[in-house]
């Protein structure tokens, strides 16, 4: 290993070029670790978000601090200290920079800023051997390392908070529920209509956008067999329950059960608004048939999609683009429920990360909600697209999987809540 100098100077070449790149590493730090910084500070939507905010400033001002003290040390000779000071300053940048490339690599989606971040990285590297190497004074050396090592681990503490608890931490829920009231006939007795009431609970401590909403009715006709079904009709009940994904009822020793068929469907909640921490909603709707329907049964669901508002921000509002069967650009797999006799309304608006850093290494992203009906019931359904991506495929498992972890997507459902009407019937 070379000696160390005892106070370097600028007399060569190879001084001033070593000098420049250090105050280049230095000085684009302050500039991105202040940029994003300032976002996080003011904009995140979670206390560690702007904690992280606090601490990017802090770094911004250390590595400025520790430009001034390499010209001093270099040139200046004024400070006794300020070897140290810059040391410091090139070590919190070659941390912070080494975190943010790690954090671009995982979540960002455009190559300028793991570049940018790799650059400084090893600038940051090469800064911290070349100010080492000469006559850095440390006055106690064991408070400045624990100090260091302090600092160092709360930085890859908050870093690892950020990025793998939170996206992993248990998810919170509201509450869905159906509520069928007494049926009405209407004045000739000829028709009959039954309320139903739903309820929105929102218990969790966070707020949740409502990307869209539906509640359906199923009519069902089930007749009873004279005598007890065989064992041969219960296997195949079974493996229709199996097939529908337990949409049926899957075994009974008379009933009959037929696939139900779409009475009615809507939205109960407007796409685009949002419900609170402690809120609650209640609306109720109406389902009307004629008496002498052929249905022995109606059963109700109802569902909801949602995102959480301190994992994303949703711009508003949240505008209907296209239909399946014409109106607007919609994916192939979405047209391609209209083979099995599903159509489909597509809402659509641009959502933005809950923090600055996502926000400005992301491409833009959308959120994209298809309200989907057919004869065999309704269902709405969200997803997350990038930029000039038109969800042209459905989203695999794991994608979904990470959509919900990086945007607090959450799907409630409730029902089916079924109601027979045979009393009803019988009253005619």
């Amino acid at each position: 290993m070379r000696p160390k100098v005892l106070r370097p100077s600028l007399n060569t070449r190879r001084a001033q070029l070593g000098v420049a790149v250090i105050l280049l590493v230095l000085l684009g730090t302050t500039v991105l670790q202040g940029w994003f910084g300032l976002g996080n500070f003011a904009h995140s939507l979670t206390f560690p978000g702007r904690l992280t905010g606090a601490g990017l400033i802090t770094v911004a001002f250390t590595s400025l601090l520790a430009a001034g003290a390499v010209l001093d040390h270099w040139v200046g000779h004024s400070f006794q200290y300020s070897g140290l000071v810059a040391l410091i300053g090139v070590f919190a940048a070659f941390l912070i920079n080494a975190l943010l490339l790690l954090r671009t690599l995982k979540n960002g989606d455009l190559m300028i800023f793991p570049a940018l971040f790799g650059a400084l990285t090893a600038g940051a590297t090469w800064a911290l051997f070349a100010v080492w190497r000469t006559s850095v004074t440390v006055p106690a050396p064991k408070r400045v390392a624990a100090a260091v090592v302090v600092s160092s681990v709360l930085a890859v503490a908050n870093f690892g908070y950020q990025n793998l608890y939170l996206p992993y931490r248990r998810q919170v829920r509201p509450l869905l529920a159906l509520s069928v009231g007494k049926a009405v006939f209407s004045e000739d007795r000829k028709a009959f209509a039954v309320p139903v009431d739903i309820t929105f609970q929102n218990h969790a401590d966070v707020g949740f956008y409502v990307l869209g909403t539906e509640v359906h009715a199923m009519g069902e006709r089930v007749p009873l067999s004279p005598k007890d079904r065989l064992r041969e009709q219960w296997r195949s009940d079974a493996e229709k329950f199996a097939l529908t994904n337990g949409e049926m009822n899957p075994l009974s020793r008379r009933e009959i059960h037929q696939p139900g068929e779409l009475v009615e469907a809507k939205p109960w909640m407007a796409p685009g608004h949002w419900i609170e921490p402690s809120d609650a909603f209640t609306t109720r709707i109406v389902v009307e048939l004629p008496v002498d329907t052929r249905y022995d049964q109606v059963a109700f669901y109802a569902s909801a999609s949602l995102a959480r508002k301190d994992q994303i921000v949703l711009e508003s509002p949240l505008n209907f683009v296209a239909t399946s069967w014409g109106r607007g650009n919609v994916p192939k797999w979405v047209k391609d429920q209209q083979k099995s006799g599903f159509d489909s309304l597509v809402y659509q608006t641009r959502v933005h990360e809950n923090n600055a850093i996502d926000e400005n290494i992301r491409k833009p992203h959308f959120v994209a909600v298809y309200w989907t009906f057919g004869t065999h019931g309704a269902v709405v359904q969200s997803s997350i697209l990038r930029k000039g991506d038109n969800g042209s495929r459905p989203v695999s498992g794991e994608e979904q999987r990470q959509l919900v972890s990086r945007y607090g997507l959450i799907d409630v459902i409730a029902g089916p809540v079924e109601r027979t009407l045979w009393d009803i019937k019988t009253q005619r």
